[in-house]
């Protein structure tokens, strides 16, 4: 196993801890005590996925996450031990893919981890079509939006949008199926390859994100429109 996991906690207990597991799984480790050093390595080492506590002696760990997310797509999980929503939704704003409350079992923390490689791994490797006698479909324009699925590449009015993988499979789906409102539900098991859950609100979190980032007006989007009690629709 290849994957570097970046640990980034002042507390040296839970550090040392979430270490030991994830090392115990044949994960490479950099364990950090504070942002700076952990930023730097993420210039260094070509790391698979962080985990990032939100309180650090220098820098909070959502601003280091934005950091991240400048020049890196791979996974980040959220460490904290606030509970209030708009923590969570800050976090995922940011561009967390995850977020788990401390205290935490880190046997949950490691399966999320590994949850977190599969999709990444999932996201950028290409699927072999699943009707091969049918040419697929590599490029979507719509209205000044261009999507393109081998190039992994987006652009709205000729300005290149900076998605994360989750980000641009959520808007390949819609547009891949303009014109059709898909449900949570649907566009759950198609993004994450997992159930869906009525309490889950993974789906509704990453679509604000991506108007935020198509600087779409949340309550009057024009291009990804939430028809309310049956889901998302590109028009």
């Amino acid at each position: 196993m290849n994957e570097k996991i970046l640990i980034v906690d002042d507390e040296q207990s839970i550090a040392d801890l979430v270490e030991v597991y994830l090392r115990n799984e044949g994960f490479q480790v950099y364990k950090f005590y504070n942002a700076s050093a952990a930023l730097a390595c993420t210039e260094r080492e070509e790391l698979s996925l962080a985990i990032l506590d939100v309180m650090l002696p220098d820098m909070d760990g959502f601003t280091l996450c934005r950091k991240i997310r400048e020049n890196h797509l791979f996974p980040i999980i959220m460490l904290t031990a606030r509970v209030e929503d708009i923590d969570k939704i800050t976090g995922l704003t940011l561009g967390a893919d995850d977020y788990i409350t401390k205290p935490f079992n880190p046997l949950e923390l490691t399966a999320r981890v590994k949850t977190q490689l599969r999709r990444y791994i999932r996201y950028n490797t290409a699927a072999p079509s699943v009707e091969p006698a049918r040419l697929p479909v590599d490029e979507i324009s719509i209205r000044g939006l261009t999507i393109s699925k081998s190039s992994h590449k987006c652009s709205l009015n000729e300005n290149e949008l900076n998605l994360t993988p989750i980000e641009f499979n959520i808007l390949w789906y819609l547009c891949e199926h303009k014109g059709s409102v898909i449900s949570s539900e649907e566009l759950f098991a198609a993004v994450w390859g997992e159930a869906y859950l009525d309490s889950n609100n993974t789906v509704m979190t990453h679509i604000a994100r991506l108007r935020e980032k198509m600087k779409e007006p949340p309550r009057k989007p024009k291009f990804v429109k939430t028809v309310w009690g049956v889901g998302y629709t590109i028009e």
